[in-house]
């Protein structure tokens, strides 16, 4: 029987990294094409994705599959490749060798690290054919001349940063926006760049769908249109 036991112990053991390989290779087909965690670092989306002044490190679940039918629609949050005229919102040590480096790869795939510094999270505020401006009289963004209705808005910039545009977003291209406009280094910031402060849809990862850390903020991400009005 003591044979019989260390000969399954044997097999166990034998078996586990077989496991553990499967599991990392359904973690990337997952994350490649279906979903994805991330970790937020920084407070340009405050509060839709903070939850208080000062505070960082919402987990959300990004999900791919809304996009592969359809484009990205004003009001959703997306995680998207920065364009390579962008800042980093967050800068990030480099890993120092390849073990902390697949580490932080790892960690990124289940969202407890910080993402890549070009990933970045906003809120779709026009689409290709679009024209964006700021301000109205009443200091509103408006969009092919109509004010947004914008409920998230959190610390707006003060009135006279506000001004920007009109900038007419091409095809296949989005103008974003944080909810935290006061701090948020989005389109607006980049108007001069070759692409007119824009993001190609073909750079978005995914839409941030389910805030999934911390359990006192679990719920699903406020997409709402700020073009439909109230």
């Amino acid at each position: 029987m003591t044979e019989e036991r260390t000969a399954r112990r044997r097999s166990r053991w034998r078996e586990l990294p077989v496991l553990l390989v499967l599991a990392l290779v359904l973690a990337l087909l997952a994350k490649t094409f279906l979903v994805q965690a991330f970790f937020i670092p920084s407070g340009s989306m405050e509060r839709t994705l903070h939850g208080c002044t000062g505070c960082t490190g919402d987990r959300v679940l990004v999900t791919k599959p809304p996009y592969w039918f359809g484009d990205p629609r004003p009001g959703d949050v997306v995680v998207f490749r920065a364009p390579d005229t962008w800042q980093p919102e967050v800068v990030a040590s480099p890993p120092s060798n390849w073990f902390t480096g697949a580490l932080l790869e790892a960690g990124r795939a289940v969202g407890i690290a910080p993402p890549a510094e070009d990933d970045l999270v906003k809120r779709v505020i026009a689409v290709g054919g679009q024209t964006v401006q700021c301000c109205d009289d009443q200091g509103r963004v408006t969009v092919d001349g109509e004010p947004l209705d914008e409920p998230y808005l959190y610390e707006n910039a003060p009135l006279d940063r506000r001004w920007f545009g009109p900038v007419t977003v091409p095809r296949g291209r989005l103008f974003v926006m944080g909810d935290h406009r006061s701090i948020s280094a989005d389109s607006t910031k980049h108007l001069t760049d070759r692409y007119g402060g824009t993001v190609a849809e073909s750079d978005v990862i995914g839409k941030a769908s389910l805030i999934v850390w911390p359990p006192s903020r679990f719920g699903s991400v406020d997409d709402t249109d700020p073009q439909e009005g109230p």
